[in-house]
């Protein structure tokens, strides 16, 4: 082989790794997403968060986590429709079901909410988290006896917050 066809061999490899190298993965997207959103960079988040939904369009856990952020924004219908996408991709999203839960509460969809707590509460028994959200959502639609054995078990399961809920609302 001559020098110079080595040479071009050399540096053709060298510009496909180098392409392959600057390639981002929607591992990096999602690691960036997160850093931005730490950071309270909410729309560089999104951005992130959006490209791997460009790339894969499949991909649960992007549409959960922008909906977090949407969380976050307050925009809670458009962060319900990003849930909504990551249950449809993952039934068994236990996280998704408990903060569609969450922004349903802040709807004053108190029915939807105790649905979806529910449901995360049926993928991960002792969700703490779930039972507090439910009995809180439970309250505030009347059942008030109801919301507050929820509150109740899930201080039981290590969530301390809820007893400042039963403090506030079951006495």
């Amino acid at each position: 082989m001559s020098l110079i066809k080595t040479i071009t061999t050399l540096i053709i490899f060298c510009l496909f790794i180098t392409t392959l190298a600057c390639d981002k993965t929607a591992k990096d997207y999602m690691d960036s997403g997160d850093a931005k959103a730490d950071l309270k960079d909410y729309k560089g988040a999104i951005e992130d968060y959006n490209k791997i939904i460009e790339l894969y369009p499949n991909h649960a856990f992007a549409y959960f986590h922008r909906g977090v952020i949407k969380d976050n924004l307050k925009d809670y219908r458009r962060a319900i429709q990003d849930y909504n996408k990551a249950i449809e991709l993952n039934p068994n999203h236990a996280l998704a079901y408990y903060n569609r839960g969450a922004a349903k509460v802040n709807l004053q969809d108190y029915k939807g909410a105790i649905a979806d707590h529910s449901r995360a509460i049926e993928l991960i028994p002792n969700y703490a988290g779930a039972y507090s959200g439910r009995g809180i959502a439970k309250i505030r639609s009347g059942q008030k006896d109801s919301g507050c054995l929820d509150l109740s078990k899930a201080g039981e399961l290590g969530f301390a917050e809820a007893y400042e809920s039963i403090k506030k609302l079951c006495n």
